[in-house]
């Protein structure tokens, strides 16, 4: 549904600060999540799956933003990409059958996130790597990256339409030339 209220990056404060978050992808299970979430008090604005992600999180019992956002996807089946600016923190996090692409880049002493590589190449970005299916990557504000891999590790299953229809063709993806492949 195409309204103002859809668009993305959700933003909300957090009892650790702020966050804002934008999703790629489809969380299958969002309406469920989306009833429970209602039924124990949470209040939409949206009609987006990101805006269930943002309420998990909210309500995730563990500590510190990754382990929340780590308990809050552990709810979550679909497939995605998210990027997550939290505070200091930028964060990126795939889904644990690696459906959606996403890539870390470096422009200087940047790092970035991108879905694509190609993104990386009109900055003049350089591609470092894909991030891994389930993996988390955190970027501190003094560009230190971290990786985790807070969910249990599932088959691989890229999806087809990356290559044919979603991707530009001058992106890699997986390590391929998505115009070759």
């Amino acid at each position: 549904e195409t309204l103002m209220r859809n668009v993305q990056p959700f933003y909300a404060d957090f009892s650790f600060g702020h966050l804002a978050i934008a999703h790629n992808g489809n969380l299958t299970n969002a309406e469920g999540l989306r009833k429970e979430l209602i039924s124990r008090g949470s209040i939409f604005h949206s009609t987006s799956d990101t805006e269930a992600l943002i309420h998990l999180i909210a309500t995730s019992p563990a500590q510190g933003v990754e382990n929340k956002i780590g308990e809050a996807l552990s709810h979550v089946e679909g497939a995605y990409s998210l990027v997550i600016l939290a505070n200091d923190k930028l964060i990126g996090m795939r889904d644990a059958m690696g459906v959606r692409p996403l890539v870390l880049g470096k422009l200087g002493s940047a790092m970035i996130l991108a879905s694509e590589s190609c993104a990386l190449d009109i900055i003049g970005a350089e591609l470092v790597r894909d991030i891994e299916p389930g993996e988390m990557i955190v970027i501190e504000s003094d560009g230190s990256v971290t990786s985790h891999h807070p969910l249990p590790k599932k088959p691989k299953r890229f999806c087809i339409f990356e290559y044919v229809y979603s991707s530009r063709p001058d992106s890699l993806t997986e390590g391929k030339n998505i115009y070759e492949t």
